[in-house]
């Protein structure tokens, strides 16, 4: 993978080495907002792994239900977040080309202005959206640990862990790109989502890992 992803590609596409290698590269991207979900990303992949674990097995014949259904959602998130890994760097490669827009006339200026703000408004937004699938592997892992194959409940115990990380991970990126943003009214109101999602991943991971460390 070279410096810019060939169109349709993501990074997922490439080897974890490659894109390991690339984000301790000089490059801005990827940065903390592609890694926040990446991380998102594993910890929807270990809640299905618990799932895997637990379906088709007899002596769980009573949570196959519940199993088969935190499974499809957590491999929707898995691959949103997926996404998101490539999707970041793409956002955050178009506030660095609106900030390079000339701004010698007036009329420069106010289309520089017009299309940068537009553009951190998506910078801000795709990270928030990282938040909010994150939120929900956190939600699913809770099942995940309580119902599933107790010889995998440390996994899902991984899985809260990482998804609280990818929150917090994204509400960073988030508040960084709102600092820029002149719209007030959109500022307040995307930061005050980001704080509803991060009191819960928060409470969701210490009563996952209480129980996950129960049953250990």
């Amino acid at each position: 993978m070279g410096d810019e992803l060939v169109a349709g590609s993501t990074y997922l596409d490439g080897s974890i080495a490659t894109y390991l290698d690339k984000l301790a590269g000089a490059e801005p991207e990827p940065g903390g907002g592609s890694v926040a979900a990446l991380v998102g990303a594993l910890g929807a992949g270990l809640v299905t792994m618990v799932t895997s674990l637990t379906l088709g097995k007899e002596k769980f014949a009573a949570v196959q239900g519940d199993m088969t259904e935190i499974q499809e959602v957590a491999e929707r998130l898995r691959g949103e977040l997926g996404e998101f890994v490539s999707l970041d760097a793409q956002v955050y490669r178009a506030v660095a080309t609106a900030m390079k827009l000339p701004k010698e006339t007036e009329e420069q200026k106010a289309e520089r202005t017009r299309v940068l703000q537009a553009a951190l408004k998506e910078a801000a937004t795709v990270p928030l959206r990282v938040a909010e699938a994150a939120t929900q592997v956190a939600r699913l892992a809770l099942p995940a640990a309580e119902k599933g194959n107790p010889n995998a409940v440390s996994d899902a115990g991984v899985a809260v862990l990482l998804a609280d990380a990818a929150a917090q991970s994204a509400a960073l990126n988030v508040k960084i790109n709102l600092a820029w943003i002149d719209d007030g009214s959109f500022a307040r109101e995307t930061w005050g989502r980001v704080e509803l999602l991060l009191s819960e991943t928060a409470r969701l991971r210490d009563t996952v890992l209480a129980l996950t460390y129960s049953k250990l």
